[in-house]
């Protein structure tokens, strides 16, 4: 977490100083010695990473496409249709989105990328993904993420302006500019008088007190789930135990309040095998994810842009054992009240074969980087060259595609 420097000294000595609490300040932004301030604009972004590479051709299906059917032949075999806009239907597991697509508060983007080519590596595709650089290999001189780009040239911001969120490391908020980090696997175990003497501190301070009783009782919830074991579990978990809920509900509250952005992860993407049932669990904790944002957020989702992003996408033809492989062109999830849903956008390529990338994955036709930049510039007004020259370094944003209302 990153401190500003007025901070008031007398809460940061206590803080740094205080063995009663047993916690570390860097792990407790809820905690933080900056005050909440109001950032210059009212609108929020949220960024999902979706770790592992998720396979928008079965997410948002070219049922129209005549070649799909022949490269997925047991992908979908019985699934029910919804469908979407012209060729496409939506997995059956997003179902629950079905009201926010028809209320326009949820869209996609088809065929997308980052520049990102060929190795196909989950580790150097999310590092390209959160660095938002233009080039298509990592680059070690690159220390900070996109997210952080556009923060550092914003005055006015508090570490509470945005949020990282979760088990992961968010390089996409990396970088110099202020943010706060919040992990549910912090140890924040207090004895009862440890308990009253936060009281006391906090007493006079209602904003600090409620969010360290908030995040403790989350910490603690969250402390007790067998996480891990729970992602290998066939089907959804129950939304009143799922981990991811319960980061999007804290993500949420914080959002309500001077946060403006937060970033968090949904890992488990990775589909070689039995993708029937591994993608349809994952899409249905983004599904209670995104339905936990729109509840928690109350009236304020009707400022907010959520983007759901992953690292590449995955083979067009299934493999031998039911899965797909590491691909290319997929698609990105967007939602929220300040989202022109209902549509999916994008120039579709064709699934022919001679349409395909290397004759193998779909060809992506825009560059994912170019939604999040014109979703800024609508949100916050940035300045088109700062976002093409350095919160996306290299990157040509095109024709808006006119994404917000």
């Amino acid at each position: 977490m990153s401190a500003a420097p007025h901070a008031p000294l007398s809460r940061r000595l206590f803080l740094k100083g205080s063995a009663l609490v047993g916690c570390s300040l860097a792990a407790q932004p809820w905690m933080t010695t900056v005050t909440f301030a109001a950032a210059p604009w009212d609108h929020r972004l949220v960024i999902i990473i979706l770790r592992g590479a998720m396979d928008g051709l079965d997410v948002v299906r070219p049922v129209g496409d005549p070649a799909f059917a022949a490269y997925r032949p047991s992908l979908m075999q019985g699934d029910p249709v919804l469908g979407l806009a012209e060729r496409f239907a939506l997995h059956p597991a997003l179902a629950p989105l079905m009201p926010l697509w028809k209320a326009g508060q949820l869209g996609f983007a088809h065929a997308v990328s980052t520049p990102y080519r060929d190795k196909r590596s989950h580790f150097d595709g999310q590092d390209i993904l959160e660095a938002g650089t233009g080039l298509d290999v990592p680059e070690p001189q690159v220390k900070d993420g996109w997210l952080n780009r556009m923060l550092q040239g914003i005055p006015g911001l508090s570490a509470e302006t945005a949020f990282a969120v979760g088990r992961d490391e968010m390089k996409v908020l990396l970088g110099p500019a202020a943010h706060s980090e919040w992990a549910p696997d912090t140890r924040l175990t207090l004895s009862a008088q440890s308990r009253r003497l936060l009281a006391r501190v906090y007493a006079d301070d209602p904003l600090f007190h409620a969010a360290s009783e908030q995040a403790m009782e989350l910490t603690s919830r969250l402390a007790a789930q067998p996480v891990e074991g729970m992602a290998m579990m066939p089907g959804p978990a129950p939304a009143a135990d799922r981990a991811d809920d319960q980061i999007a509900s804290f993500a949420a509250q914080q959002l309500r309040g001077a946060t403006r952005i937060a970033a968090f992860s949904i890992t488990g993407w990775d589909t070689h095998a039995a993708q029937r049932a591994t993608l349809s669990r994952v899409l249905g904790q983004l599904a209670s994810t995104i339905l936990t944002l729109r509840r928690e957020l109350g009236p304020v989702w009707d400022q907010t842009a959520v983007l759901a992003m992953t690292e590449f996408g995955r083979t067009a033809r299934e493999n031998g054992t039911q899965g797909t492989d590491h691909g290319t062109g997929g698609v990105l999830l967007m939602a929220g009240g300040a989202i022109k849903g209902g549509k999916v956008y994008g120039r579709w390529p064709g699934l022919a074969d001679n349409d395909l990338f290397e004759q193998r994955d779909l060809m992506p036709t825009a560059d994912v980087r170019s939604y999040a930049a014109w979703t800024m510039r609508g949100l916050y007004g940035l300045d088109q060259g700062v976002l093409e020259r350095t919160v996306f370094p290299g990157l040509d944003m095109g024709a808006d595609p006119g994404i917000l209302l």
